[in-house]
């Protein structure tokens, strides 16, 4: 699909809006409670209300230069699994190694060269994937992937602004890093995918305690940590250490 989208007048400055907003919230990383966690589980929401995709995740190359899931728009396992997938094929990991955008339009037709993302991809009912670098010029952070459950996946505009996206990101993560005490990037991505781990041990621990599904602990931990001005990860860690009040937070509004 390569055709730009044609929006009414009104639905047009209604998502113009929302563009606009968005890139103002990727931009606000220079402060000092900055949590590159729901940082960058922001840009994959973002990536879905505005790019038309079913699905977006982000993958960060660790300390060791291996790849890692670091967020998704979902708490899905099934889609989890499917982005951590990409550490092994798919079209992330080629994009990270060449640092240029990879599109896919039918994942049908890639089953060969990325066996086992197609496989994992069927079984999430996804058809297309794109993958967009996470780079300032030379340096290669990781990648934003955006998946569809239609063949064609994004159009040509929206692949430009999912781009734009991942690039105010990647110069937010960039700039952070000089107002964190002098801490190596190396350090604060290793701290995104280690965040994740105690993120998903919290939802686990609120799912079980409420019984409900994985996404909605996910919605109501990260909606109260943002009503009491927490961060996401240091209320996650509550939650793991047993000091959290795991009632308060599952009877949180959704936001």
């Amino acid at each position: 699909m390569t055709n730009t989208t044609e929006w009414p007048e009104t639905t047009l400055h209604d998502r113009l809006r929302r563009v606009s907003r968005t890139f103002v919230r990727l931009a606000d990383t220079l402060v000092a409670d900055f949590d590159i966690a729901d940082f960058l589980h922001l840009l994959t929401e973002h990536c879905v209300d505005l790019l038309g995709v079913s699905a977006a995740g982000v993958i960060l190359l660790d300390a060791d230069g291996n790849l890692q899931v670091a967020a998704s728009s979902s708490q899905r396992a099934e889609l989890l699994e499917l982005f951590a997938v990409q550490a092994d094929d798919g079209p992330c990991i080629d994009c990270v190694r060449s640092g240029a955008p990879m599109s896919c339009t039918d994942l049908a037709a890639e089953t060969q060269r990325w066996p086992k993302f197609t496989a994992a991809a069927a079984e999430c009912r996804f058809r297309a994937a794109q993958a967009l670098p996470m780079r300032l010029r030379d340096q290669v952070i990781g990648g934003l992937t955006l998946l569809n459950a239609e063949p064609g996946g994004a159009d040509r505009a929206d692949i430009e602004l999912g781009q734009a996206l991942a690039d105010v990101a990647t110069i937010g993560i960039l700039q952070q890093r000089t107002i964190a005490r002098g801490d190596q990037l190396t350090d604060q991505l290793q701290t995104a995918l280690n965040s994740r781990v105690v993120i998903e041990q919290a939802k686990g621990a609120l799912a079980q305690h409420g019984r409900v599904l994985m996404d909605e602990a996910f919605t109501r931990l990260r909606g109260y940590a943002r009503s009491r001005h927490l961060r996401l990860t240091d209320l996650a860690r509550a939650v793991g250490d047993g000091t959290a009040d795991l009632a308060a937070i599952l009877k949180h509004p959704r936001s």
